[in-house]
């Protein structure tokens, strides 16, 4: 396995030659995927205004480090949480959803704030920066239907609207291939392990975070600067007793 998809503590047993060996492999990969940031126009249709101030959408576009680190850096979302989506709740561990074979996706569970940023605004950064909806069950270097492009509406209204904005999106050919991004039946989602919550603000010089994903936090605040927000909000873990 390369070491770089190991968690932080296992890379201690390897030496400092396959570290490095290990990142220019990953970035021969990295390179030959596209994963850039698209400017895409905004939704067309959205969410019905309301009095509600907290609001959940959940989404899976890859390793989960990267989308959390992503809309942790957004305006008006309140906790971004990775885990697991898809399948059954004894299935939702890292290691055993790494086979590949229990329905989940990596995702996030992004909280905000309606009143702050909508439900269009929060697909429209999905699908502009955080991730590249033209890729099938994998996101650069990773590989497998736990990493399929996926949104999992809470409501009807979020279906819609999702539905919608697919369509519109592959209508306009904003896209280099058509998308591939599915709208599942939400049936619940389940927190990732500790170590995985906040992966992107805690370790930005971890190989894996500097090639794939930093540029991702760039791009948002490239395309989306009065959205972006340098201090990002974190997950606070059970760990931090605050959970």
């Amino acid at each position: 396995m390369n070491p770089l998809f190991m968690k932080p503590g296992k890379i201690a047993r390897f030496g400092a030659l396959a570290i490095v060996m290990a990142a220019v492999a990953l970035w021969q990969r990295s390179a030959h995927s596209d994963e850039r940031a698209v400017a895409i126009p905004a939704p067309l249709q959205d969410e019905h205004a309301s009095n509600a101030h907290s609001e959940t959408a959940v989404v899976a576009g890859g390793c989960f480090w990267g989308v959390q680190g992503v809309f942790e850096h957004v305006r008006g979302v309140t906790q971004v949480a990775s885990g697991y989506t898809g399948g059954a709740a004894d299935t939702a561990q890292y290691e055993r959803v790494s086979d590949g074979d229990t329905g989940h996706a990596e995702s996030v569970s992004i909280t905000f704030d309606p009143a702050e940023i909508s439900y269009g605004k929060i697909l429209q950064i999905f699908f502009s920066v955080a991730h590249n909806p033209t890729e099938l069950d994998y996101q650069g270097p990773d590989h497998g239907t736990q990493y399929r492009s996926a949104i999992f509406p809470t409501n009807a209204q979020q279906r819609n609207v999702a539905q919608a904005y697919i369509a519109q999106l592959q209508g306009a050919h904003v896209f280099a291939g058509p998308i591939v991004t599915r709208v599942e039946t939400f049936k619940g989602f389940y927190n990732a392990e500790d170590y995985h919550q906040n992966f992107l603000v805690l370790h930005p010089d971890y190989p894996y975070i500097a090639i794939n994903d930093m540029p991702k936090v760039d791009a948002l605040k490239g395309l989306f600067p009065t959205l972006y927000r340098n201090k990002p909000v974190l997950f606070q873990t059970a760990a931090s007793g605050k959970s």
